[in-house]
């Protein structure tokens, strides 16, 4: 334990940390950089992911609550989004012991590819229409969806969440891709926090790590959800689609080799 304390190996996990909580901002998928670094220190892999959740909760609160004060996310509007995801989470963390993950481990690379396909060929709203959808008779029933599906997969799984809001909101409810980020990290958050509250319960945190790379993430999360509110969808769409395709290529060569 006392090489995980050593000065040069928290700075080396700050500056993934750093990287991961800029990406996780714009696109998504920081996890996919922050769990490997914490693996190759000799984390047992329940505390990595633990450990992970701690610091991933600093990045997903700090960029939620940026597009918060830039009026880019509703809370009111998102209510049975909230609820959906954070009922989902609990599920999801609580049988994630008693299901098997091979299969998903194997389909995942191509859902995430998918995703990056969809974003490139469908048609985005525009960027500077930054409407709320409409208050339709199936609303609620879309964000309960929604929110229970995504909520369930990060609590079982995680890489890859803060993408697949992004795109199936842009879907679902027609909004463009900067609206539709700001509801990504807001859910996140919420995944996010539930699952480490779960994991603080059982002891699977290194706190020291946890809140060390929290900082920087935060720091990351900051600068990345600035420059995608200043620069918009011309900005995160590159960013978007190259995170998607090299995250599916690393879970296919997790997965298949």
């Amino acid at each position: 334990m006392l090489e995980l304390l050593d000065p040069n190996t928290l700075i080396i996990l700050g500056m993934v940390a750093l990287a991961a909580g800029f990406i996780d901002a714009v696109a998504g998928g920081g996890g996919m950089l922050m769990v490997p670094a914490l693996l190759s220190i000799g984390l047992p892999p329940h505390i990595a992911l633990g450990t992970n959740k701690l610091s991933a909760t600093f990045a997903s609160s700090t960029a939620a609550f940026t597009y918060y004060r830039k009026k880019l996310f509703s809370p009111s509007f998102w209510i049975h989004s909230f609820i959906a995801t954070f009922i989902g989470a609990i599920l999801g963390t609580l049988v994630v012991d008693y299901i098997s993950t091979e299969w998903l481990e194997k389909a995942l690379p191509l859902v995430v590819l998918a995703t990056a396909a969809y974003t490139i060929w469908h048609r985005q709203p525009k960027a500077e229409n930054h409407n709320l959808p409409k208050d339709e008779p199936h609303l609620k029933e879309k964000q309960w969806g929604q929110g229970l599906t995504l909520g369930f997969y990060d609590g079982v799984a995680g890489p890859g969440t803060g993408a697949f809001w992004t795109v199936s909101s842009m879907s679902t409810y027609k909004m463009n891709i900067l609206l539709s980020s700001g509801l990504a990290k807001a859910m996140n958050f919420v995944s996010n926090i539930t699952s480490l509250v779960t994991f603080i319960i059982l002891g699977h945190v290194n706190w020291t790590l946890g809140l060390t790379m929290g900082m920087c993430l935060m720091v990351g999360a900051y600068i990345g959800a600035h420059s995608a509110i200043k620069f918009g969808a011309k900005f995160i769409r590159p960013v978007f689609v190259t995170v998607v395709v090299v995250l599916s290529v690393k879970l296919a060569i997790d997965a298949w080799l």
